[in-house]
């Protein structure tokens, strides 16, 4: 691995991928976890006066107590894509034509602010924003990814004025973002690594992750959450390297076949990788390549991984692109799986 630089120098383009090894150990924890609510597409959950909150669609929800259930707070005329709450309870929505509301009041953003993928408050006074790209709307994250695009950047705002300053820019599609003290630490999807911002510097934390990552949360006892909501893929590695068949591609063939990453697979036959799904006296195996994945990591103080749950290839709540704690439980949105999970923090 520590030679593979070295290497490709004489054997051409290389095609590697962390393995899921150490703290990324392949489990089934997300597949064997409980189901509380089976909702299409559930994202961006947080947590508001003692209460948890969460998206599906243009819906905002709330979670009836005891679970099972949960209530329409408000719908929208546009598909919620970003979602924070603040410690005295104000609440930031973020929807996927560009715009912003604290508690109902719209806000003003920059011209250029148009793909917002994750809010975070540190306080009631601070709110920061992930715009994903400069290009594309937050829906069109895999055209983002097949385009390379690196025009992302992180804002800081204030809720108040609604005044912006723009902390970092050229990061390639930011997704979550976590205050960590008198720093931010953001997730940068397309390069699988957080980044840590403090003071106009931005600086590599945690890299070379083994898929896409997404939106922190904090964890009890300090450290945070981090949800991946795709596995990287030597097939999807090898088509970001040639580029002339990446344009055919998207100039040619339906998005939900590219050779790319995807909240969920297996559904279609026209789907790529369908020869690369081993399977054994009728059995899909676990290990087998696939597009999707469901995968949660335990990141420590040092924002270091500790542990992970996991829902592997022949699993389906896979495309996980939320968690956070609540209740003495952890919460997990399976995007792709069309599920609302939870976990005992026991384990």
């Amino acid at each position: 691995m520590i030679f593979d630089p070295i290497l490709d120098l004489f054997r051409g383009k290389a095609v590697t991928i962390p393995p899921l090894d150490g703290a990324f150990r392949p489990n089934a924890e997300l597949e064997d976890a409980d189901l509380v609510l089976e909702i299409t597409a559930p994202d961006n959950l947080t947590v508001r006066g003692g209460k948890l909150l969460f998206t599906s669609g243009n819906d905002l929800l709330e979670l009836v107590p005891g679970g099972g259930t949960a209530t329409v707070l408000r719908s929208f005329d546009a598909v919620i894509s970003a979602l924070a709450a603040s410690p005295g309870g104000h609440l930031a929505v973020a929807l996927e034509d560009g715009r912003l509301s604290i508690d109902e009041r719209e806000i003003k953003l920059p011209n250029n602010v148009t793909c917002l993928t994750a809010l975070a408050f540190s306080d009631d006074t601070t709110l920061y924003l992930c715009n994903g790209s400069s290009t594309h709307g937050p829906g069109d994250w895999a055209l983002d990814l097949m385009a390379k695009n690196n025009n992302g950047s992180v804002w800081r705002l204030d809720p108040a004025t609604g005044a912006a300053s723009k902390l970092a820019d050229g990061l390639a599609f930011p997704n979550g973002v976590l205050a960590d003290g008198d720093s931010i630490v953001v997730a940068e999807s397309w390069r699988h690594r957080l980044l840590r911002i403090k003071g106009g510097a931005v600086t590599p934390l945690l890299e070379k992750l083994p898929g896409y990552p997404a939106r922190l949360s904090a964890a009890s006892g300090g450290g945070a959450w981090l949800s991946l909501f795709a596995p990287r893929n030597r097939l999807v590695e090898f088509v970001l390297q040639e580029d002339a068949y990446r344009r055919d591609m998207i100039a040619g063939v339906p998005r939900p076949y590219w050779i790319a990453p995807s909240l969920a697979s297996g559904t279609s036959f026209l789907e790529p990788l369908q020869c690369g799904g081993i399977k054994t006296m009728g059995i899909h195996k676990p290990w087998s390549p696939s597009r999707s994945y469901g995968l949660v990591a335990r990141l420590d103080t040092a924002f270091r991984p500790v542990a992970s749950y996991h829902s592997r290839a022949n699993g389906v709540r896979h495309g996980v692109t939320s968690v956070t704690e609540y209740g003495g439980y952890i919460w997990v949105g399976s995007k792709g799986g069309n599920a609302l999970l939870s976990l005992s923090q026991k384990g």
